[in-house]
C-alpha cells in the first residue's frame, strides 16, 4: 500500500458531514501561554461549532484569546478520520443570539450546570481519512 491510498484528503462537504454525524470533539487552545485540550460535546449549528461550558479554564480561554482549534475524529478496525476546524471562539451573550441557535440536541453529558454557550466561527476546516494495513518494510531487500 502506497501513501497515496492510504492517506486521503476530505473534498467539497465531506468534511461538514462528518463533523455533522459526531457529537463529540476536541478543543484546542492557548491559555497564559499553556497548550489545553478538552473534550466537549457539541453541535453543529451552520457552519458553527456550539458547546455549553462551566465557568472555568476552558471559558476563560475564550474569553482571553478567541483562536481555537478543534476536532473530531473516528478510528475503527479498518481505519480512521480526522477532521481540524480553525477559527475563532466567542460566548454568546444576549438571549436574541441564544434564540438564533439551535441547541435543542445540545445536551451536558455530566450532570454540572453549564451556563454558558460557546460558538466557534469556523474560518478554515480540513479533513483526511486513513486507511489501515500493513507497515511497509523499512529497509527492503534488493
Amino acid at each position: 500500500m502506497d501513501i497515496d491510498s492510504a492517506i486521503t484528503d476530505m473534498t467539497g462537504n465531506e468534511p461538514w458531514d462528518f463533523v455533522a454525524d459526531h457529537t463529540l470533539g476536541r478543543l484546542g487552545m492557548t491559555i497564559l501561554d499553556q497548550p489545553e485540550i478538552f473534550p466537549v460535546n457539541y453541535v453543529l449549528a451552520g457552519r458553527q461549532i456550539v458547546f455549553r461550558t462551566a465557568e472555568g479554564t476552558k471559558l476563560m480561554g475564550v474569553l482571553l484569546d478567541r483562536h481555537v482549534v478543534f476536532e473530531v475524529d473516528e478510528v475503527n478496525a479498518d481505519g480512521a478520520a480526522s477532521v481540524i476546524l480553525k477559527g475563532k471562539a466567542r460566548k454568546i451573550e444576549t438571549q436574541a443570539e441564544l434564540e438564533k441557535l439551535d441547541l435543542d440536541d445540545l445536551h451536558s453529558w455530566v450532570p454540572t450546570m453549564k451556563y454558558n454557550v460557546v460558538v466557534i466561527d469556523v474560518t478554515e476546516i480540513t479533513g483526511r481519512r486513513f486507511r489501515f494495513g500493513p507497515e511497509p518494510e523499512l529497509f527492503p531487500v534488493m
